[in-house]
């Protein structure tokens, strides 16, 4: 049988959630869309050690998606897992167990108190991620968080800049999946390579599509039905931030609210939008779409550019200049394809990112080198929504976007 390509690998998956659903099935039974585990694909080289050590790590956060363990940072040979920890005793004992780690603790704030743990991994409430990345720098420790790096809260942005400046030895990443997406990673090496040339247009999209009358995702404290589609952005954003390392600089927003007016009750956080969509300026001067939503149809983490010279929609197409560049740039020796992993560590969820976040957070810290997404990064692809939302809010003016530097 030959590979799936990503686009039937999307529709496959959200084929069988809803069937799982129209059967009948829990969440649990049927499974979180995105989570699916993809296969190893054809890879650029093999994973070689290049060193011995273990980063003495602890992970917090097991949940309803059981995502501190989804990454295989516990399988990592360069890792050795000190402790776990979750609020909820019960998921806390599960998470050992299945972690085969003995130690525990009940908290992030008991666990940064521990002097023999280097890097910590949060895969935490969304709200609390940029405090707990805080927490843990201010204790001296490595840190990932779970995306999106702020949820709101638009100071929490500045809090954590801050903090990264005054701890510039230490590593701060952000695990989000769409960078490792086959598609993306490719377009982040061609577009470095000059191949593309300016990007006169980009498109992120993040569909989730909601069965009526399914229950909603678990989430704690409920703060997935405390915000907006917009403050959840990074799975989108990320097709051009991730791609070119720059910043979305302005947008007009536009929310679509329930077509039942007996279903605009404002949430927690006052939104009644169940979808967002907004036009970007970027910071090299072209346009870019992004797309937030829970509408029917299939469950998307997708984009693609269009550039100068060359655009990328799950392969490159160029003009005569673009596909010059594009051979030159292979005859360089340029490689598109994902290297391999470690022994141990799968490819995972989110198109087979996970276990190249977890490698490359590792690698980061190893090597005292920039994460595939460090704070600046994170915060390009996270505030950018913060103002979409806000542009939405006033039926489509358009907002300045901060940008950010070290």
């Amino acid at each position: 049988m030959g590979r799936m390509s990503r686009r039937e690998w999307l529709k496959g998956s959200a084929a069988v959630a809803s069937v799982g659903l129209l059967a009948g099935q829990s969440l649990a039974e049927q499974g979180v869309p995105g989570f699916e585990q993809a296969a190893q694909g054809e890879t650029s080289k093999p994973w070689e050690p290049f060193t011995d050590r273990k980063v003495r790590l602890g992970i917090v956060g097991h949940g309803y998606c059981k995502f501190g363990l989804a990454f295989d940072l516990q399988h990592h040979p360069n890792v050795e897992l000190v402790a776990v920890s979750d609020l909820i005793p019960e998921r806390c004992a599960e998470m050992a167990q299945l972690a085969r780690c003995e130690k525990t603790y009940p908290s992030l704030e008991e666990m940064v108190k521990d002097e023999t743990i280097e890097a910590i991994f949060c895969a935490t409430d969304a709200p609390s991620h940029a405090r707990h990345a805080i927490l843990c720098l201010e204790h001296g420790k490595h840190v990932a968080t779970a995306v999106p790096v702020f949820y709101g809260d638009i100071e929490d942005a500045e809090r954590l800049l801050e903090c990264c400046k005054k701890h510039r030895g230490l590593i701060y990443a952000m695990f989000e999946t769409s960078v490792f997406h086959e598609d993306l990673y490719a377009m982040e090496k061609l577009y470095a390579a000059d191949v593309f040339g300016h990007i006169i247009y980009a498109e992120g999209e993040y569909c989730h599509p909601h069965s009526i009358g399914a229950p909603s995702l678990p989430s704690f404290r409920d703060w997935r039905k405390k915000g907006c589609p917009m403050w959840y952005p990074t799975h989108a954003t990320a097709y051009y931030v991730g791609v070119t390392h720059q910043p979305l600089v302005s947008v007009s927003c536009q929310g679509t609210p329930s077509f039942d007016p007996q279903e605009r009750v404002p949430n927690e956080s006052g939104n009644i939008f169940r979808s967002e969509v907004g036009l970007f300026r970027t910071g090299e001067g072209g346009l870019c779409r992004i797309i937030v939503c829970r509408s029917q149809g299939e469950y998307l983490e997708a984009g693609r550019v269009r550039g100068e010279y060359g655009g990328f929609n799950q392969t490159f197409t160029g003009d005569a200049t673009g596909k010059k560049r594009y051979d030159e740039a292979l005859a360089k020796g340029l490689t598109l394809k994902r290297p391999g992993l470690p022994p141990g560590v799968r490819p995972g969820g989110h198109g087979g990112s996970h276990g190249y976040l977890a490698d490359d957070f590792i690698d980061a810290i190893l090597r005292g080198r920039k994460p595939a997404v460090d704070v600046i990064d994170a915060l390009h692809m996270t505030v950018p929504g913060y103002y979409a939302h806000l542009s939405a809010l006033k039926d489509g003016e358009t907002m300045r976007i901060p940008t950010y530097s070290l």
